[in-house]
């Protein structure tokens, strides 16, 4: 059983993230369940998704310290899920920064210091520019397929099957942006 949360801010693309993830499994001969939990997505709030991915899987719910990795698209994003990484699990983040709502309004502050705790409290920290990766590829909307093409490396998902997962699931007119999306963010780690 594969337990992955994928966390990031409304409008980055996390739900996509999530079904190209759970075609993957399906390709691969693998069932899998997907939860969504929107916040207030359009206002750049919170959404997480839990995937389970198995030969068998009977709940979509990925537990505190079970997930064998987590996917964050914005670095506050992962420190508020960190607690749902299993000890050698991966945490992928993608080096940006959102402001929420409450540091918008001058209410909070971003902390400075977000990236130097997650290193130092997780052993499997790894951190890439994806955003930056994104714009080279032709959009900064591909952020999340550059995402997904880190990940394939990292944990040794099959290149080939997650390519053509992600052919299934983004419209055909961005099948050529998000495709080079995808293999540059598996260059990069």
């Amino acid at each position: 059983m594969m337990n992955v949360l994928i966390s990031g801010v409304g409008g980055q693309g996390t739900i996509l993230a999530s079904r190209v993830l759970g075609k993957y499994a399906l390709l691969s001969g693998n069932d899998c369940k997907i939860s969504e939990i929107h916040g207030m997505s359009q206002r750049g709030g919170s959404v997480t998704t839990h995937l389970r991915i198995g030969k068998k899987v009977y709940s979509p719910v990925v537990w505190e310290g079970s997930a064998d990795m987590i996917i964050a698209f914005e670095t506050l994003e992962a420190a508020r899920v960190k607690h749902y990484l299993k000890e050698d699990g991966i945490l992928l983040v993608n080096e940006e920064k959102i402001l929420p709502m409450p540091c918008i309004t001058g209410a909070a502050v971003y902390p400075d210091d977000v990236k130097e705790k997650l290193t130092a409290e997780v052993k499997g920290a790894k951190f890439i520019k994806a955003k930056e990766i994104a714009m080279q590829a032709g959009s900064e909307k591909a952020t999340n397929i550059v995402m997904l093409g880190s990940i394939c490396k990292l944990y040794g998902f099959d290149k080939a099957i997650m390519e053509e997962a992600v052919i299934a699931c983004v419209p055909a007119k961005f099948k050529d942006l998000n495709v080079n999306a995808f293999r540059m963010g598996y260059e990069s780690v």
